[in-house]
């Protein structure tokens, strides 16, 4: 079992290579060549900038039980076909039960901001959110998926 994180823009790297290395599971870092990473534990993997680079590299060298750590829910909905569990950053289990209402969700979204210029400010993280991603993290991994 490997741990991928789709990095770009992810709070929650640290705390997932932290949890990784506890129990001695692999990490992949994917990031494009615009953000700066390094760690010695992981393996950072750098793609071109182009859209969904990242999300492709990703889908296609998953494998069934990897975890997945993302807030893409189209790469969701890829890896989750794959048997693949996936957590958002704030620690919510995606699976193939509610992944249709979140890319519902996110249709109508893009559509009020194209249509009515509607734009959502997300909220600054606080460290609620951060504990509540390990111990979503943390169960996945010392549990199993099929327990949570």
């Amino acid at each position: 079992m490997k741990i991928y994180i789709d990095a770009d823009g992810c709070p929650v790297v640290k705390e997932t290579i932290q949890l990784a290395k506890g129990h001695e599971l692999a990490v992949v870092v994917v990031k494009n060549y615009a953000h700066e990473l390094q760690d010695d534990y992981a393996e950072i993997v750098t793609v071109d900038i182009s859209r969904d680079a990242a999300d492709f590299y990703i889908a296609n060298h998953m494998r069934r039980g990897d975890v997945l750590i993302t807030q893409d829910y189209g790469l969701a909905a890829m890896v989750l076909s794959k048997g693949c569990p996936v957590l958002t950053q704030q620690g919510l289990l995606l699976t193939e039960h509610n992944i249709l209402s979140f890319l519902d969700r996110r249709h109508i979204h893009q559509k009020m901001r194209k249509t009515q210029k509607i734009y959502t400010k997300t909220k600054k993280r606080t460290l609620e959110d951060d504990l509540r991603f390990k111990e979503a993290l943390e169960r996945v991994l010392s549990d199993g998926i099929h327990k949570i």
